[in-house]
């Protein structure tokens, strides 16, 4: 019973990453990548990464809130989508920084000098 458990698991786990391929190619497209992290078929639930470029892109929000909505439903065995970018740094997804960096700026540790991006008049 267990090896019908497992072909399910993946069946299941190839009908979402051809679901992400089909209906998000945006992702890859972009340089970001998803990951499934793990499926629990017995509580419908299926968690994804979203890495590379998709950490700290200012629309991955609405990209997770898009595959969330629209793998629920066109997937009936999936209840719930979790899904995240890894931006705490904690996998390296985001380079290990939260914080933006600039070509050509040093950050000296200290705020006292900086009056912000100079005006290009």
């Amino acid at each position: 019973m267990s090896t019908e458990t497992e072909g399910g698991d993946d069946e299941l786990r190839e009908r979402v990453t051809n679901f992400l391929r089909r209906n998000f190619p945006q992702i890859q497209m972009h340089g970001g990548s998803a990951a499934i992290q793990d499926i629990d078929r017995e509580t419908g639930e299926v968690s994804i990464q979203l890495g590379g470029a998709c950490s700290g892109c200012g629309i991955s929000p609405m990209t997770i809130q898009a595959i969330k909505t629209r793998m629920t439903k066109e997937i009936p065995e999936i209840d719930e989508v979790h899904a995240n970018t890894g931006m705490g740094g904690n996998e390296g997804m985001a380079g290990g920084s939260t914080s933006p960096s600039f070509p050509g700026h040093e950050s000296s540790g200290g705020d006292e000098d900086d009056e912000g991006p100079e005006a290009p008049f």
